[in-house]
């Protein structure tokens, strides 16, 4: 079941200690929690038209209620059906986030890995899967299919003995939330000479 923390719509922090920078520095929390739940709150019984969310959200439709629409709708949460916002269901969330759509992330989920770059696309695989939220299982679900469906798998280079035993051993990357894009870049600039 994918799963979503309430991130900062400035920093992507989910407490209370917001990066030196933020545009929401001095915002508590609870604050920003209450943005969140108040705009899914009302869109959880069905779409609606921005402006009709709006007059619905309960309390004042401020900077923080905005912030966290668009950090919904950035992160494919809430899309716009018609003219309407639509909050996915969990099961529309998965689908939607199981096959990248940007770089670098899109070229790896397309070409595969290549010997080279395997060590980086497999840790980027992964920690993207857990950065759009979705449970341990359905993270090595997806880029088990991922490694065979690919070609990576087949490719060779992996010391493990099957693609599930490869992405076990980097389970690690999932629980420590280790970010995606460097190792990403970097896998995609061998996956590139190498097609």
């Amino acid at each position: 079941m994918p799963q979503f923390d309430y991130p900062c719509p400035g920093c992507r922090t989910t407490n209370s200690l917001h990066d030196a920078d933020c545009r929401f520095e001095g915002v508590g929390w609870p604050e920003i929690e209450k943005a969140y739940t108040d705009v899914v709150a009302v869109l959880s019984t069905g779409a609606r038209p921005e402006e009709e969310l709006r007059d619905e959200v309960h309390g004042d439709w401020d900077r923080t209620r905005r912030a966290a629409l668009d950090q919904l709708r950035h992160e494919q949460r809430v899309v716009d059906d018609g003219g309407a916002l639509r909050l996915l269901t969990a099961a529309e969330y998965k689908d939607r986030v199981s096959e990248p759509t940007s770089e670098p992330m899109r070229t790896l989920y397309l070409k595969g890995s290549y010997p080279g770059c395997h060590d980086n696309a497999v840790f980027a695989m992964i920690a993207w899967y857990e950065m759009v939220g979705l449970s341990w299982a359905e993270t090595k679900e997806n880029v088990v299919e991922w490694l065979e469906e690919s070609g990576a798998w087949g490719r060779g280079g992996f010391e493990e003995a099957t693609p599930a035993a490869l992405v076990e051993s980097k389970r690690h990357v999932y629980e420590a939330g280790y970010g995606w894009k460097e190792k990403a870049e970097a896998a995609k600039r061998v996956i590139d000479r190498q097609t």
